[in-house]
């Protein structure tokens, strides 16, 4: 079939990205019926719409958006773990705290003091946390998300309409002066439930996040209190904006 109008071969384009994770301009120009040119367009469109980042040959998905969680994991790893380590020192004893889906918390969830009371939707987060005597847990029931490892949808935000939090701590795809951003619309909805629930919010986010681009934001940098992340980071522009800074 072939593809002549804009608007509907992005949306192809962008179906097919977020099904394999990668795409080939070479291969879609030739399934679609276009020519590569064409599709290179496209795929610049794309990125400029924050859903789609171009290398060589193609486009990947922006980290978080439909990458399985077992691959996004490792990227970046050891700034995750600092960003983990650090994120850990801001939890008041006794607190409850609410923690996301993100790859960095569930790093987090590995390394929290006892004492805790955890509130979460996400599945390695649960499974950290269930082996520990020493915290309380509290489960976020919802839609099971494969991708993110974690559940979402009216249940959890729900839940949270009648949990109060001290602290909760949210991961992000990118973080820059105009806010936080994510590249799901449900996994924003979840974020912006827990930050609701809570008395104060941390971003950990690695250093890469700071040079990242997504399309949904979720929080306005005036409502998260303190951003967690590694040396990597140019944290100049968050700081000029007001954001606190801790760097690992």
């Amino acid at each position: 079939m072939r593809y002549t109008d804009a608007p509907r071969r992005r949306d192809e384009l962008l179906r097919r990205l977020r099904a394999a994770g990668y795409l080939s301009a070479a291969h879609a120009a030739a399934e679609l019926d276009v020519s590569e040119m064409t599709i290179r367009r496209d795929l610049r469109q794309l990125e400029v719409d924050g859903v789609a980042v171009r290398v060589t040959g193609g486009a990947r998905l922006p980290d978080g958006d439909g990458v399985p969680f077992e691959l996004r994991t490792d990227r970046f790893a050891a700034g995750k773990a600092a960003v983990a380590r650090a994120a850990a020192d801001l939890l008041p004893p006794g607190a409850t705290v609410a923690l996301d889906s993100g790859t960095t918390v569930a790093r987090l969830a590995e390394l929290l003091p006892a004492g805790l009371t955890v509130v979460t939707h996400s599945v390695p987060v649960v499974t950290a946390c269930a082996a520990r005597p020493d915290l309380r847990l509290i489960g976020l029931g919802g839609v099971f998300n494969p991708a993110t490892r974690s559940f979402g949808g009216p249940a959890v935000r729900a839940a949270l309409s009648d949990i109060v939090v001290d602290l909760a701590v949210l991961s992000a795809t990118a973080v820059g002066p105009s806010g936080v951003f994510c590249a799901d619309p449900y996994d924003a909805e979840t974020k912006r439930a827990l930050a609701a629930a809570a008395r104060s919010v941390v971003v950990a986010a690695d250093g890469s996040k700071l040079a990242a681009r997504a399309p949904i934001r979720f929080a306005l940098l005036d409502t998260v209190s303190t951003l967690v992340t590694d040396a990597s980071a140019d944290v100049a522009a968050v700081r000029a904006a007001g954001l606190r800074v801790i760097q690992a």
